[in-house]
This record gives structure tokens, sequence and C-alpha cells, in this order.
């Protein structure tokens, strides 16, 4: 019996083929090119895939894993989705999609740190749950996420900082990553997520949870043409250093450098620690002096500072770091 499809039909499963590309088996199937993640992530963000074929390619992807290839054509699809009516000029990108943190963002210091030293960043991320979300953090700072881009581009002009949440700046990807309590687990929307970079800022700090995905995300920076960043593995998936271990930093051009442990065997608690933002604040202003957090603070500042090329190695960075820490104005943004 033979089936007719209308052309309606036929046009609203398009991504049919797409699927028939990845999840025909062991032996037919095959990762897609670039050119053909950019073309599956152009369809999702305009919304011309049905949902029953969105659950199924996640998922797939998923069990698979993701290619650099994939990323690429992804991240380079959503660029051109990308909510942008002001461009900005920028050092530093810095992503934070860990969506639950179970110590706090002490990387928003580091962050409030190299801004108060001249440098331009750009923040951007996820809602996050629980108290010590990022943007609980940074509203005990004082600051608060942009609600467009072109208030982010003037809060950068005003304080060199900027957090702009990704639902103002792409809806389609935010949506993405909102199925995690659908389908259980996430997505490679979130390590696409990581390597948006909206403004091209030359620079990127890229936080990975999971050391395997340390390679992939360089081999993505490469493939997408990023200047220089610093790809580690950080404390609960974001750019933040761990100072009680040595930490390894991978460059997308193939070189690494790995940074000594700045206090070993402290014994910090940091998976038992009170998850309140408050306490960021009081670091800051230096109601409080925790040597450990204070060296999560300048290790990742460090790192960030050898990749703007402020210090020459990873001593003088840190010593750099350390300096600015001391010398930092305490008042805070409010």
């Amino acid at each position: 019996m033979r089936i007719d499809i209308a052309p309606a039909a036929a046009e609203r499963h398009a991504f049919a083929a797409v699927l028939r590309t990845v999840a025909r088996g062991p032996s037919l199937s095959r990762p897609l090119r670039m050119d053909e993640a950019e073309a599956a992530m152009g369809m999702i963000l305009a919304d011309e895939v049905d949902p029953l074929q969105l659950g199924a390619f996640l998922l797939l992807l998923r069990f698979r894993g993701e290619t650099a290839e994939e990323l690429a054509g992804f991240v380079r699809a959503a660029r051109t989705h990308l909510v942008n009516d002001r461009a900005v000029e920028l050092d530093l990108d810095w992503p934070s999609y860990a969506d639950s943190h179970r110590q706090l963002p002490y990387f928003l210091l580091a962050a409030l740190l190299l801004a108060r030293n001249g440098y331009r960043i750009l923040l951007h991320g996820v809602a996050g749950e629980g108290p010590a979300a990022t943007r609980h953090g940074l509203a005990a700072l004082g600051l608060f996420p942009a609600r467009s881009t072109t208030e982010a581009a003037a809060q950068v002009d005003a304080t060199n900082l900027a957090y702009l949440p990704v639902e103002v700046v792409l809806p389609g990807l935010a949506r993405l990553l909102m199925l995690k309590p659908v389908l259980g687990l996430r997505t490679f929307a979130n390590s696409m997520a990581r390597e948006l970079n909206p403004f091209r800022a030359p620079c990127q700090i890229q936080g990975v949870f999971h050391p395997p995905y340390l390679e992939l995300h360089r081999a993505t920076q490469r493939l997408l043409g990023q200047p220089a960043a610093a790809v580690f593995k950080g404390g609960g998936g974001e750019g933040q250093r761990n100072p009680e271990k040595p930490c390894r930093v991978l460059e997308p051009g193939g070189g690494e450098t790995l940074w000594p442990a700045l206090t070993p065997g402290a014994g910090y608690p940091w998976r038992d620690e009170p998850l309140d933002c408050r306490h960021l604040a009081a670091l800051w202003t230096g109601d409080v002096d925790d040597p450990a957090p204070v060296a999560a603070v300048t290790g990742t500042a460090a790192i960030a500072l050898k990749l703007l090329e402020r210090a020459p190695d990873v001593e003088q960075s840190q010593k750099l770091a350390e300096r600015m820490w001391r010398e930092r104005d305490r008042a805070l943004p409010v």
C-alpha cells in the first residue's frame, strides 16, 4: 500500500533526515558534519522540529556523546539566532551554565576583581537552582542581570562587567536547557551554551566538570576559530579553580599549562560549606578572611590574567592576582 505524504507534512518532518543520519544503527549511522549540525540546530531554533523528534535527537546524542564538529555547527547556528541589538566590545567571555552549585560561586569575585582592574567581561548563563546559583551570588554583590544586550553593553561600559541571561540573548537555547527536568538529564545544549561567546570576545574562560569534556571543548574552540581560551576542570562545572589541587589548563592551539596547588591539603569543606551568598560579599569587603576561598578567587583570576597576556607565566600571574586582591577597592557595586 502506498502512502502519500502531503507537502505540508513532508516539510514538517524534514528533521527526519537528521535522525536517519545519526540513528540508523551501529553500521549505518554517523555523526553530523559541521554544516549538517548547523542546519539541524537552525531547524530546532526556528521551531521547525516536532517535539518527538527533538526528544529523540537530544537523548541519542546524550547517549553516544556529541562530537566537536557537531558542537561547532550547533554554535554557529545559535549565533545567527542571537537577540543582539547592540555590539559589546569585550576582553573576556565567561559562561556560567552549571545549573546546581554545591559550593559558593567564588568565580564571581574573580570576575569582579578583573573588572575593577580594567578588563571588560561578559558573564552569561542559565538561572540555576538552589541558594548558591550564580544569579543569587550576583545579587549578593549588588550586581543584577541585564535585560537586553543594550543594557549589558551599558553595564560593561560603566563597570567593565555584565551578566546576560541566556533567555535574553537566545530564548531558543534557554528552552532547550529547560528540558532537563522533563528528560531527567542534561543534554548537549549545556556544552553548546558554554561555547556560545555571543559577542566573540577574544578570550574565554571555560570550566568543565567532567574531565573527558576538556578535549571536546578545546577541539570545538579550534573549529570555531576562538583566538584564546582556558579550559580546565572547574569547581562544580564553573570557571573556578579548586586551589587544593593542581589545575591542568588547555588552550585551543594545543598547548597546556599545569598550575600547582595553592593550598595543598588544606581540607576546606567545599561541598559542606554553608551556601549563603552573603559570604561572597563579606569576603570581598574583608569582613571575613577565609584563605582557601581567597585562593580560589586569586587562582581563578590568575588563569584569566595569563590568558589575557597580562603576565608571562604561572608564577607571575598568581603574584599579580594576589596583589590585585590585596589592593582591591573593597566597596561593593551596590
